[in-house]
């Protein structure tokens, strides 16, 4: 059992805007994967608020500047990366981490203890964790979780864990694309995930196995797989040996300056994926006005929902994918309203704005208590 300590106390009572931030990263860098996207815009949340506020980064090469805060740099260095968190308790008052890996390098000598918060995505914290990891949890002062599925699993797995708070993610983004996509255009479905060598987690196995059924219903049917990992060579060799394999494209990694013509060539986004603890990538699509195939298997389903932005499939149900993927790129009409739908949901819900003010809610009744 992982048990908070509720260390928030009224003499730790300040706002977000009268604390000192501290804020320690594994990556800052644009395009290096949803936990380094969820740290930027917590990053931007504090920078705007907080009356001092700086970054420290364990792997990025070079600083990234956040609403014109630059992070510091401990260039791989574990030694270095905890010796700088212990130094900032000098000059900061709150600290947030965006993992419990990171979370172990918080200064716990006396005079020097501040209270902490940490993130926790999904899978990170599903396993079986180490003793570190559990006192990085169990000693912090709040724990932000990306979804209610997040926190639940975890919560299934290790027991209660006191002052956890579901915070939704977001894009970085408050606007929308200019361009909706063309559904009167060829049939495209994109799916955008890194490729795991010891499993295809995110649906990729999945979603090629069943093309050969979508071309034999849509013969122009196309596919594009976007994403780099470990396992991008057995991604390759799958759909290397599909049937359908003329109908498939495996694009490998996309810099993220060339992601917005991509977004642009699909009218369909397919990630059923198995353990998604929230799923960044939905609500971009949805801001790009594509309609979602997730699963009914993480949270995915908690982001897209089933039957207004789209559809949240069964995997153990196999031909329920593939008609899903059938139905919408053979009916441009309702996959346009879908899209409509989740670009909608992404406005009220899932713009940096709403996450800007669920974000500074949930700290300031943090420490107000």
């Amino acid at each position: 059992m992982v048990t908070g300590l509720s260390r928030h106390k009224k003499e730790h009572a300040l706002s977000v805007s009268d604390c000192r931030w501290f804020l320690g990263a594994t990556l800052l860098e644009a395009g290096k994967g949803g936990i380094a996207r969820v740290t930027r815009i917590s990053a931007k949340v504090l920078a705007r608020e907080s009356r001092r506020f700086s970054m420290l980064s364990l792997l990025d090469s070079e600083p990234v500047i956040i609403d014109g805060c630059q992070s510091r740099l401990a260039h791989g260095s574990r030694l270095s990366y905890a010796m700088r968190a212990h130094a900032a308790a000098l000059t900061h008052d709150r600290f947030l981490y965006d993992s419990v890996g990171m979370a172990r390098a918080h200064g716990r000598l006396p005079g020097l203890r501040r209270p902490y918060g940490v993130w926790i995505h999904g899978v990170e914290v599903w396993d079986s964790l180490s003793a570190g990891r559990k006192r990085a949890l169990r000693e912090a002062d709040f724990v932000l979780s990306n979804s209610r599925f997040t926190l639940e699993r975890f919560q299934e797995i290790h027991g209660p864990l006191d002052n956890a708070h579901v915070c939704w993610l977001a894009t970085e983004e408050d606007e929308a694309p200019t361009v909706m996509p063309g559904f009167d255009g060829p049939p495209v479905a994109l799916l955008i995930g890194r490729s795991d060598k010891d499993n295809f987690r995110k649906g990729h196995r999945e979603v090629v196995e069943c093309w050969p059924d979508v071309v034999k219903a849509i013969p122009n049917a196309r596919l594009l797989l976007a994403g780099g990992g470990d396992g991008l060579d057995l991604l390759r060799q799958l759909a290397a040996s599909s049937p359908a394999r003329e109908n498939i494209e495996v694009l490998g990694f996309v810099p993220e300056a060339d992601m917005p013509s991509l977004w642009k060539q699909a009218q369909l986004f397919v990630q059923p994926s198995w353990k998604e603890g929230f799923g960044l990538v939905y609500i971009e699509a949805m801001r790009y006005g594509l309609p979602v195939i997730a699963s009914v298997h993480d949270a995915g389903q908690e982001v897209n929902i089933d039957g207004l932005t789209g559809y949240n499939v069964n995997l153990e149900k196999p031909r329920d994918l593939a008609e899903r993927i059938v139905f919408l790129l053979s009916n441009p009409d309702k996959a346009q309203a879908m899209g409509q739908a989740g670009r909608e949901r992404w406005h009220d819900n899932f713009r940096f704005a709403a996450f800007d003010r669920r974000m500074k809610k949930l700290l300031n009744e943090e420490w107000s208590e």
